[in-house]
């Protein structure tokens, strides 16, 4: 059988397959061409950056600008697809393991070199286990004796390439195929079938299951680049658990681009065919690989003998209606996309609904306010209030013997009562690590482990200067329990109402308009006591005329109004002080409660809405899932 020349102007017909070489391209050159390290997704790029000087294909003059032709799908979701995984994958870097986006990242790189490449090529991979007819299958798609079939095992050690037109040298370089291994097909007389396969790049890979295990690492290499595959079985592997476990099952998303052929159907007898062939579907569905029956898209499974040729002419038609529609890389492309989403879900899906709500931040303000003590403060300054009212509106001689009971007691002894013992510190700081993991818990609620961590982190970080923080808050209170004065005052509040002191003359809290007139009505109690007195004294001594009910009453008016005037002071401050005392608490709550927001709600927040965005661009990429997954 007569196979075409090598492509390029110039060259004669010969007789069998020629390799394709560049003009300079020699042994020497194929000897050292495996010392290149094609060791990654980057062929295209490492071999545009350190080989430019080889053309393994000398494509005609009028060929050069498909060569280079940029692989853009048009009317297809790849594109925005691609741009929300990069965007996901740059949001992600500071939070998530290098080793959860390394997937993510070959897709990106693979992609973006496989759009740089030519689109009018489909590179199909021709891959099997040893002994299933592969390489027969690949000669007889292309009409001549070009890659080695025998008995041997492995027969192929190398990937092998056949194109059936010119231009596809990049595609070729990307796989790390040498000159010597790109052949040309025969040509059957310009058929229908051939003119569809102008397009076609087919690749015979080593057996997935050799011995040797560097061909199981080309074929795991060539796969992840090729765009579509065609999985030849036999009768007595094609339930092979490592076909299956290995290769099949992991590629269940790329069905679209995916044939699977039941060769050697002449050695099986009558229906046997049939049979096997209904099995092999069955274990494909187990696999989870969507079948092309019916219309819909799925993968392509059918019978055939690449040693008698029967059904080689349907697989032909098939590739060549495949190559034709132009969107296998697409379809490739899109289901490496699928596939890295997949791999991302359990670390950018949330179970429920994580997030701060009004309830968890009020609960928070609650254990702050009471880890301040801000309900301890309300009542002191109530407290305060009260006895500063006593004081004001007491009567002289009960100021008098307080005064004096004050001056008994030595000083030690004050400062020992108001110094709280280490277990009742100003701010417990227990409780304030206590809020601090109760607010993380509910912020977390849900989020995925490294999103969950990353919120944990930023509440401790957040955390670690606000037990201080409230202790200062604490102490400011404890001189005088609020900035601001009491609505009953008169006295207006300080601009801001921060928590500080706010005292009147005297270090004393600001005073109702009122007090002075009950001063006033005491001094008033006073002197009609002593008034009574000195009558009293005046008409026992003689001095005045006697007559001892007038001044008695007089004096019992004043002793029995004093005290009738303390009392009514005391009910009458009773609303001003419990008002002082709960504005008191106000402050310092809302003080703890914006200390706590500044340094742990806010920066929790922010890892909520950066968690949020990221789940955005995951959806969009997997808003135009082709496999559903």
């Amino acid at each position: 059988m007569t196979a075409v020349t090598d492509e390029g102007p110039g060259r004669g017909q010969g007789h069998g397959p020629e390799p394709e070489r560049s003009p300079d391209e020699g042994p020497e050159k194929d000897r050292d061409r495996p010392a290149r390290g094609w060791d990654d997704g980057l062929i295209a790029r490492r071999a545009a950056e350190t080989v430019p000087q080889e053309t393994p294909e000398a494509a005609p003059e009028d060929d050069v600008r498909p060569q280079v032709e940029a692989y853009v799908p048009s009317g297809s979701p790849l594109g925005p697809r691609l741009d929300a995984l990069r965007e996901l994958v740059g949001l992600s870097r500071a939070r998530l393991d290098r080793t959860d986006l390394a997937e993510a990242g070959r897709v990106l790189d693979e992609a973006a070199a496989r759009q740089r490449l030519s689109s009018r090529h489909t590179v199909v991979a021709v891959a099997g286990a040893s002994g299933s007819g592969k390489s027969t299958l690949f000669n007889a798609l292309a009409g001549a004796q070009i890659s080695e079939a025998g008995l041997r095992r492995p027969t192929t050690a190398a990937p092998l390439a056949c194109s059936w037109t010119d231009g596809a040298a990049g595609l070729l370089d990307r796989l790390a195929i040498p000159g010597r291994l790109r052949r040309r097909p025969h040509q059957g007389g310009g058929t229908a079938a051939d003119e569809a396969l102008q397009g076609l790049v087919l690749v015979d890979l080593p057996d997935h299951d050799s011995a040797a295990a560097g061909h199981r690492e080309q074929v795991d290499r060539v796969l992840a680049l090729v765009d579509a595959v065609v999985w030849v079985v036999d009768p007595e592997k094609y339930a092979d658990a490592a076909l299956h476990e290995r290769y099949l099952r992991p590629l269940a998303g790329h069905a679209e681009v995916t044939f699977v052929v039941l060769n050697q159907i002449d050695r099986l007898p009558g229906e046997a065919a049939d049979q096997v062939l209904d099995d092999l579907r069955r274990l494909l569905d187990e696999d989870g690989m969507a079948l092309g029956e019916h219309g819909e898209p799925g993968a392509t499974v059918l019978s055939l003998s690449a040693l008698t040729g029967e059904g080689v002419g349907e697989l032909r038609e098939l590739l060549g209606r495949f190559v034709q529609e132009r969107t296998a890389a697409t379809r490739r492309l899109s289901a490496d996309v699928d596939a890295a989403a997949a791999r991302l879900r359990p670390v950018y899906v949330a179970e429920g609904r994580p997030g701060l709500g009004e309830r968890a931040r009020e609960e928070f303000a609650d254990r702050l306010a009471e880890a301040v003590g801000a309900a301890a403060a309300g009542e002191a300054a109530e407290r305060e209030w009260r006895r500063n009212a006593g004081r004001a509106c007491g009567t002289p001689w009960l100021r008098l013997w307080r005064w004096y009971e004050s001056t008994r007691q030595p000083r030690s002894l004050d400062r020992a009562a108001l110094t709280a013992p280490p277990e009742e510190q100003l701010t417990a700081r227990q409780r304030v690590e206590q809020a601090v993991r109760t607010v993380a818990d509910d912020a977390v609620d849900g989020l995925p482990g490294p999103w969950a961590q990353a919120v944990r982190e930023a509440a401790v970080h957040g955390a670690q200067g606000l037990p201080e923080a409230l202790d200062e808050l604490a102490e400011r209170a404890g001189a005088a329990p609020v900035r601001g004065a009491d609505p009953d005052s008169g006295e207006p509040a300080e601009p801001g109402g921060r928590t500080g002191t706010h005292r009147g003359r005297g270090g004393r809290p600001p005073r109702p308009a009122w007090w002075p007139a009950a001063v006033l009505a005491q001094v008033a109690m006073t002197l009609l006591q002593i008034f009574g007195g000195l009558w009293l004294i005046g008409q026992i001594i003689g001095v005045l005329e006697p007559g001892l009910l007038t001044p008695a009453l007089v004096m019992l008016a004043g002793i029995i109004g004093g005290p009738l005037v303390e009392w009514s002071c005391a009910a009458a401050a009773r609303g001003p002080a419990r008002r002082y005392g709960q504005e008191a608490e106000r402050r310092l709550r809302e003080a703890a409660a914006a200390c706590g927001r500044a340094r742990v709600l806010d920066p929790v927040s922010a890892e909520l809405v950066r968690y949020r965005e990221v789940r955005e661009r995951y959806v969009a990429v997997t808003e135009f899932s082709t496999t559903g997954r």
